[in-house]
């Protein structure tokens, strides 16, 4: 487990506290049509934190070219379609670049600054020259509108609990996936990031921000400056 990471619940727990039985029940939801939007058609995807393929399997449908990277070898068990590679992200070098680099999932809140950073490097490093990086941010209210439920028309219930500082800017969130058959939780830490401080972190590693896809602010286009 990384530190500051836990889950509880049936089937495989990944490192960061991720249930791979639950990620494969989660609907796609609109991301692939947000990503299909912001890139050339047929482009292809370098997906950084792929899972079990919940943005993978959409975006093959839609004609683009995967790579699916997760540091879970249970998790990449369940992509069907695309190229998987087990690696944590930060220490990924392929050796060649993409039209896309994804990184969703919020990955760029990482607790750790430093992980951040080679998150950030990664992206740099595989994105070809004229390709874009697209990031998911957390909404501006994460961390501070909680308690939190969404009830999916699916028929299950996401809480995030709750949010507690624990240092250093970093947070601890606790979350509950509630199914009719089964519970499953994950504690993972984040940094909460305003936009300027997303922006500079990103300049700190060679990006910049191109535009910002959703009215949220959440979905984000970023190119190698």
């Amino acid at each position: 487990m990384r530190t500051g990471h836990q889950g509880t619940g049936p089937g495989a727990i990944t490192p960061d506290g991720c249930a791979v039985e639950l990620y494969s029940r989660l609907p796609s939801g609109p991301e692939a049509d947000i990503i299909a939007a912001a890139v050339p058609p047929g482009a292809h995807i370098l997906e950084l934190g792929s899972g079990v393929g919940r943005m993978t399997h959409p975006l093959l449908e839609r004609g683009f070219t995967v790579t699916a990277v997760d540091e879970s070898a249970e998790m990449l068990e369940r992509v069907r379609g695309a190229r998987t590679i087990c690696s944590p992200i930060e220490d990924l070098d392929l050796g060649e670049t993409f039209d896309v680099v994804l990184l969703a999932s919020f990955l760029v809140h990482a607790g750790d600054i430093e992980v951040r950073r080679g998150l950030l490097r990664t992206c740099v490093r595989h994105v070809a020259k004229g390709g874009c990086v697209l990031i998911q941010r957390e909404g501006a209210d994460y961390h501070t509108n909680l308690p939190r439920e969404r009830v999916d028309p699916s028929g299950f219930t996401v809480r995030i609990l709750s949010s507690e500082p624990v240092g250093d800017g970093v947070n601890s969130v606790h979350a509950e996936y509630v199914f009719p058959d089964a519970i499953w939780t994950q504690t993972f830490r984040a940094r909460p990031l305003t936009k300027d401080q997303f922006e500079e972190a990103l300049e700190e590693a060679g990006l910049t921000v191109d535009k910002y896809l959703t009215e949220d602010g959440i979905w984000v286009r970023a190119m190698s400056s």
